[in-house]
């Protein structure tokens, strides 16, 4: 309990915006716009917002406090667009995990469908400053009838007969989708989550509905027996899982979600054509990939070694293969997880995500800082507030000691973590222990 206390209130006691402007000055400054690092950069902030940025000693600062950033490099908060903080809920843990990817440098968080009540005061602490924690967005999911079996869908559902609550609405034929929707927008969700085992037909009136009535759409990139390209052509505004695009090589549509069988991937070739046509009305549709690559790399061992496993749909290698054929081709492509590593690791999985690209998927470190950052913002439909260092924006951004354009480890060089104009130093970061996860 004394851990938790001293950890919350390093959080509380980080400095806060104030009234007086803040003068970062001579860092190197990668803007998230894709635009090259500019060395000698200061950046003013004045309460939660980004001032100016300029040539060091170019801008009027009159009364600002300046701190010297000199040999360091500075880049916009990282964004982890696939998080799940409540299935089921532990605020315990859900708070470790949000205060170490803070720490980590990420300062918003998209979470992908969970038990609302929860995250939405995960999401309202986060905002107002209670929690030292990344701003948080979120969905609620709508799904067919036969996904409500899935024991995950009860855990978020504590209280509330399965399929009707709000934030987890079974759909069928019958469903009045404009009530649906409605009830969704009262639980101040940013997008519903269109996850498994609807037709083609309910995903195009679900994605407008939501539209017409103001919510994104997040759907996962093949919802059964809706094959991938009806999503696309529904116009949802991200798919996840870039794994799950390559079921349109399938002769056969598979009938639900709960049907696990793997793509054949000897259905595909080399920068496969279909694919690449997948990809091309991804783009023309404006509709950004989720791709929690590095999702599937990490398990595919252990998921083989371990019978009980459920087995992934895609291999490593052709989820590497996928993602570098997207961004070959300019798809946006965000920075999305779905995994959590335990609550003591210091550093957040986002960054996992980042190597990925980067090691993988051979996607050049700028490109990676971008969809890290200025896409991850996109995803959350959170572009005009944040994700880049411009001025206007949110002052959200990371002092990094080392360069990730000269090594992507460096990401984990975290000095200070700025989130709406506050300062984090890393120093004043406490993990969580073994035994206070478990006091939950």
């Amino acid at each position: 309990m004394i851990r938790i206390l001293s950890a919350l209130l390093a959080g509380l006691a980080a400095i806060p915006a104030t009234a007086a402007p803040v003068l970062y000055s001579g860092a190197t400054l990668i803007d998230g716009t894709g635009a090259p690092a500019r060395a000698r950069q200061d950046l003013l902030i004045d309460g939660e917002r980004i001032v100016a940025t300029g040539p060091a000693g170019t801008l009027k600062a009159d009364g600002a406090k300046r701190i010297d950033v000199s040999g360091r490099t500075i880049i916009p908060g990282l964004v982890d667009s696939h998080v799940h903080l409540a299935t089921p809920p532990n605020s315990t843990r859900a708070r470790a995990l949000l205060r170490r990817n803070l720490y980590g440098g990420v300062t918003m968080v998209r979470d992908m469908a969970d038990d609302l009540r929860s995250v939405g005061e995960l999401a309202r602490e986060a905002r107002v400053g209670e929690i030292p924690a990344p701003d948080i967005y979120y969905a609620a999911v709508v799904a067919g009838t036969d996904f409500f079996k899935d024991p995950r869908v009860a855990a978020i559902s504590a209280g509330v007969p399965v399929g009707t609550a709000p934030w987890a609405h079974a759909i069928d034929n019958n469903s009045n989708i404009a009530e649906v929707i409605t009830l969704v927008r009262g639980t101040s969700a940013t997008a519903i989550k269109i996850y498994a085992d609807l037709s083609a037909d309910l995903v195009a009136k679900l994605t407008a509905e939501a539209h017409r009535q103001g919510l994104m759409v997040w759907a996962h990139s093949a919802v059964f027996p809706a094959r991938p390209a009806d999503g696309i052509a529904a116009r949802v505004d991200s798919v996840s899982h870039i794994c799950y695009l390559a079921y349109q090589v399938e002769p056969d549509v598979h009938p639900s979600y709960e049907d696990r069988t793997p793509v054949d991937e000897r259905l595909l070739k080399p920068n496969d054509p279909v694919m690449a046509g997948l990809f091309r009305d991804i783009l023309a549709n404006k509709i950004l990939i989720d791709a929690t690559g590095s999702l599937f790399v990490r398990e595919e061992g252990p998921r083989r070694k371990d019978p009980k496993a459920k087995p992934l749909r895609c291999t490593g290698k052709a989820v590497i293969d996928f993602t570098k054929q997207a961004a070959a081709m300019g798809v946006p492509i965000s920075t999305g997880t779905d995994f959590t590593l335990p609550a003591t690791d210091a550093f957040p999985e986002v960054h996992e995500e980042l190597l990925f690209l980067v090691r993988d998927v051979k996607m050049p470190p700028l490109q990676v800082i971008r969809s890290a950052t200025l896409m991850g913002a996109v995803a959350a439909g959170q572009q005009k507030e944040r994700g880049s260092i411009e001025p206007g924006k949110l002052a959200d951004f990371v002092v990094l000691k080392a360069d990730p354009l000269q090594d992507m480890a460096n990401i984990r060089s975290v000095e200070t973590v700025v989130k709406r104009g506050r300062a984090y130093p890393r120093a004043d970061y406490v993990p969580v222990s073994p035994a206070e996860l478990s006091r939950d």
